[in-house]
């Protein structure tokens, strides 16, 4: 009995000096557990990260390179911005200043390289070549520029609304709808629409009807089978792919490289 009453006596200082508490929490149940497990949030901010120890390394300032390509592009989204809501206030005007300055420098692209042609052609009169070839046709880059604004720009834009109103976009590029559309504009629109730029810039250039037909008799077939290499996939692109307000801003930028074609071929005397 003593042996018992002594080993009983040792049990209880052992959770007096323990802590009742503390053994009370061993033998609890997890859902009755006081514990809460640190959960991680992917999103926490960095300052309720702990605090990096002595030994860890600074980080690193960004470069001044890095700076400026920061401020280049805020500045082109700025832009970009800005074109977006003159479009959007005044989508016919800025798709036809948009038209004439690309055409206008497609001609000007052009004229360089029909230049730097006549030169490599010309190697025994080079000086009166370099004197001739060095001049800026004022007179062609303005009819193109003016093409571009007052033709060019104002046709797609009634003719893609006028498409769209008769076919509405579909969300799924790749649509019947889609394959229509392309058939539409290159099988019927762009032969069209090709013969009206040779008159249009024909009769800029002061040719008679007879000098527009002849051109129209020996261009006109390898011209539309240049452009159904290049507009083909390009329209689906267009009509699949760019929301309604910038189909006339990609038709452009890929006119730019049709115009240096035309350009060449319209002007190659």
């Amino acid at each position: 009995m003593k042996t018992i009453a002594s080993a009983s006596n040792t049990l209880l200082l052992l959770i007096s000096s323990c802590g009742v508490g503390s053994l009370t929490n061993a033998f609890m149940s997890p859902q009755q557990s006081t514990y809460t497990p640190l959960s991680y949030q992917r999103n926490t901010p960095l300052t309720h990260l702990p605090s990096p120890s002595n030994d860890a390394q600074p980080q690193s300032q960004p470069s001044s390179t890095c700076l400026h390509l920061a401020e280049l592009s805020g500045g082109i989204t700025e832009v970009w911005n800005s074109y977006l809501d003159a479009l959007e206030a005044n989508p016919l005007l800025v798709k036809s200043i948009t038209a004439g300055v690309i055409l206008g420098a497609a001609d000007l692209s052009g004229q360089a390289i029909q230049q730097a042609i006549a030169t490599n052609n010309d190697d025994d009169n080079m000086e009166l070549s370099t004197s001739n070839n060095n001049s800026v046709d004022i007179a062609r880059f303005l009819r193109f520029a003016f093409f571009g604004f007052i033709l060019q720009a104002p046709w797609n834009h009634f003719y893609y609304q006028i498409l769209d109103g008769a076919l509405p976009p579909t969300e799924d590029p790749f649509t019947s709808t889609t394959a229509i559309k392309v058939v539409i504009d290159q099988f019927i629109q762009a032969p069209i629409f090709t013969v009206i730029i040779f008159g249009f810039l024909g009769v800029l250039e002061g040719k008679s009807l007879d000098s527009i037909k002849e051109q129209l008799d020996e261009d006109y077939v390898d011209t539309m089978l240049a452009n159904w290499k290049l507009w083909v996939p390009a329209t689906a692109v267009n009509i699949a792919f760019c929301p309604p307000i910038l189909r006339v801003l990609f038709l452009n930028v890929v006119f730019f490289f049709w115009s240096i074609f035309l350009s060449l071929k319209l002007n190659k005397d």
